[in-house]
């Protein structure tokens, strides 16, 4: 069976995508291998009528709802390897399989390279955060940590005085200007330069020097790259970001191979469950366009 669509990562982009073109009868196939960016988190916010919703029911409600179309075919595993060009492209699974389609979109997600702070990782998406507007609310304007992970790490810092008090952990990332502290304490945000030893507690930061500092949360900056390597094999150019690297796409989302698109986080920056669900529904009707002009 050829597919009109084969779209690789069924998280929230993934099946906004799908939704657009099972609505107008083409035949879908999601591959997913289960695991969004977000599962560690409790809740999602910042998404107009799921707000405060945890994400796994999110995504389990949206695949609920695109079974009740009689196009979609869903297939839980990972796709390992994509060849082929438009109109004939050919997607192999780990178990083997091979799957047909016309067009190909990567909403695969990223994956964070996190910085190595000892416990970091455990509290990553629990205590410790990558965005404000997803996160900060709820720490009800308690002291923030920000973890540098080098120059734009700034930014984050300038932004995070909204939210609750902060203080810059500077970690042997980066050293700022004079003009730069300056903006800084003008904003009331804290510099300080001992390194970070580990984490502890919830939100607790131990220093090399030995003080433990008290935080309602922390954030940091990730480095992100596609989840998969799929598209790259394919040969989909990848572009440099502030944040790391994602697919390139033009403004179709079409990718630099023809007829293959991206979408979510693996395509597009900044990152959040409702920008990469608009992406998903954009990328799903020009993906649609292409199969009819």
């Amino acid at each position: 069976m050829t597919h009109d669509v084969i779209v690789i990562g069924g998280s929230y982009a993934g099946m906004a995508a799908a939704l657009q073109l099972l609505r107008a009868r083409r035949k879908v196939l999601v591959i997913d291998a289960g695991k969004r960016r977000n599962r560690f988190a409790d809740a999602s916010h910042g998404f107009l009528g799921q707000d405060g919703v945890n994400p796994g029911e999110i995504a389990r409600k949206a695949r609920e709802q695109l079974s009740a179309y009689p196009t979609l075919s869903w297939v839980e595993g990972i796709a390992k390897q994509a060849e082929g060009e438009k109109n004939a492209f050919a997607v192999t699974t780990a178990d083997g399989a091979r799957h047909d389609a016309r067009r190909l979109l990567f909403a695969t997600g990223v994956s964070d390279a996190l910085p190595e702070v000892e416990g970091l990782g455990e509290r990553w998406g629990r205590s410790v955060f990558h965005c404000p507007y997803c996160h900060g609310y709820e720490l009800d304007q308690g002291r923030i940590g920000c973890i540098a992970t080098g120059p734009m790490s700034l930014h984050q810092a300038q932004l995070l005085p909204e939210w609750g008090e902060v203080t810059l952990f500077l970690n042997g990332s980066f050293a700022p200007d004079e003009a730069q502290r300056a903006d800084l304490a003008a904003r009331g945000v804290a510099i300080e330069e001992t390194p970070v030893a580990r984490l502890e507690g919830a939100a607790d930061v131990r220093l090399t020097d030995g003080r433990l500092l008290q935080f309602a949360g922390l954030f940091t900056a990730s480095r992100v790259s596609p989840s998969s390597p799929v598209a790259e094999q394919l040969g989909c150019a990848l572009e440099e970001t502030p944040f790391g690297l994602q697919i390139q796409t033009d403004a179709m989302k079409e990718t630099t191979v023809f007829g293959a698109f991206a979408c979510g986080d693996a395509a597009r920056i900044p990152h959040s469950v409702s920008l990469a669900v608009g992406d998903g529904a954009w990328a799903g009707a020009q993906l649609h366009r292409s199969l009819v002009f």
